[in-house]
C-alpha cells in the first residue's frame, strides 16, 4: 500500500523511478494512486477508467475477450450470391469470415462494402473480392495485438486453438472496448428487437445492456434492484464480481450462462426456465 505521509506527486514520481519492486506491485500501486486521485478530482471517473483499461489490455490475451465461433456471423463462400447478400444484410457487421466446406477452412474476409458496391456488376464473384485472413493464437496479447491491427490497417482476426481449429474472432473494436468501454455503432442504436432473441432449442439470448423491464415482460419474470437496470448488473450485482465467461447462475427460477464476457462487463448470456420440481404425491 503506498504511504499515506507521501503527497500524490511524491508518490506518482516515485513509480516513475526504478525501484526494486514487481511490475505488478508498482502496477497495482500507481492505479491506487489514481484512484485517489480520482476521488480528489484531480482527474474524472471516465479518464480513469480508461487508464484502468490501458492496464488491463496489457494483461488480457485473445481468448479472453474473442467471440466464440458459435457466435460468429460466418459466410458460405458456396451459398448463392443471393442468399450471401441476405445475410450480410441482416447481421449488419461491416466484416465477415468466409469458410469453404468447413468453418475450420477459413478462406478470407469479406467486406460488406465490397459485397453492396459491386455484386450487381457482371460477372461477379465473391471470391475475387476476399481479403486475406489474419490468423493469429489464443495467447496473442491484446497489446500487441492492438499494435498489429494499427500497422496493418486490418480490422478482424481470426483467433486459432493449439489444434489450428477455430476458436473465435476479434476485431479491434473489441479491443478498444476494453478501454474505453462498450461502442455503439449506427446499428445499435435503438434497436432492442436484438436484445432478446428466442434459440431453436428454448434458451433466451441476451444481451447484457437489456434493460430488467424489458427481460422481465418477455419471460414473465419480476427481477428488479434498486439501482440496477440491466441483466448484466442484476447478474454482477447478485455474484458480487463480474463472472467468467462459461459461468451458470441460478436466480429466482432462471439459469443465466454467461456466453461472452471480459473482465469488466457481461456482454451476452444465455437465459433459460428452470424446470419446477414435481413433488410424488
Amino acid at each position: 500500500m503506498p504511504d499515506p505521509a507521501k503527497s500524490l506527486l511524491e508518490r506518482l514520481t516515485e513509480f516513475l523511478t526504478p525501484q526494486p519492486t514487481s511490475a505488478a506491485e508498482r502496477r497495482q500501486e500507481l492505479i491506487h494512486t489514481l484512484r485517489e486521485a480520482q476521488t480528489k478530482g484531480l482527474i474524472d471517473v471516465d479518464a480513469l477508467s480508461m487508464i484502468e483499461g490501458v492496464f488491463q489490455v496489457g494483461q488480457l490475451c485473445a481468448r479472453d475477450i474473442l467471440v466464440p465461433r458459435a457466435q460468429i456471423d460466418w459466410i458460405d463462400i458456396n451459398l448463392p450470391l443471393s442468399e450471401i447478400i441476405k445475410n450480410v444484410i441482416a447481421a449488419a457487421h461491416s466484416r465477415f469470415p468466409v469458410f469453404d466446406g468447413s468453418r475450420d477452412n477459413v478462406i478470407g474476409t469479406l467486406l460488406a462494402k465490397d459485397l453492396l458496391r459491386h455484386s450487381s456488376e457482371e460477372d461477379f464473384q465473391v471470391r475475387d473480392w476476399l481479403r486475406p485472413a489474419v490468423f493469429i493464437p489464443e495467447s496473442k496479447r491484446l497489446s500487441v495485438l492492438l499494435r498489429d491491427f494499427k500497422d496493418n490497417r486490418n480490422h478482424l482476426a481470426i483467433v486459432v486453438d493449439e489444434y489450428s481449429g477455430v476458436a473465435g474472432i476479434i476485431t479491434i473494436e473489441d479491443v478498444l472496448e476494453q478501454i474505453v468501454g462498450d461502442i455503439e455503432d449506427e446499428h445499435d442504436i435503438d434497436e432492442e428487437a436484438d436484445n432478446l432473441i428466442a434459440l431453436d432449442n428454448g434458451d433466451i439470448r441476451v444481451k447484457g445492456i437489456t434493460e430488467l423491464e424489458q427481460f422481465n415482460e418477455m419471460l414473465g419474470t419480476n427481477f428488479q434492484d434498486d439501482g440496477i437496470e440491466t441483466v448484466a448488473g442484476l447478474v454482477i450485482q447478485h455474484l458480487g464480481r463480474v463472472p467468467k465467461m462459461g459461468e451458470l447462475i441460478e436466480m429466482d427460477g432462471i439459469a443465466f450462462e454467461v456466453q461472452r464476457a471480459d473482465p469488466r462487463q457481461i456482454h451476452i448470456l444465455l437465459a433459460r426456465q428452470i424446470p419446477k420440481k414435481v413433488n410424488p404425491d
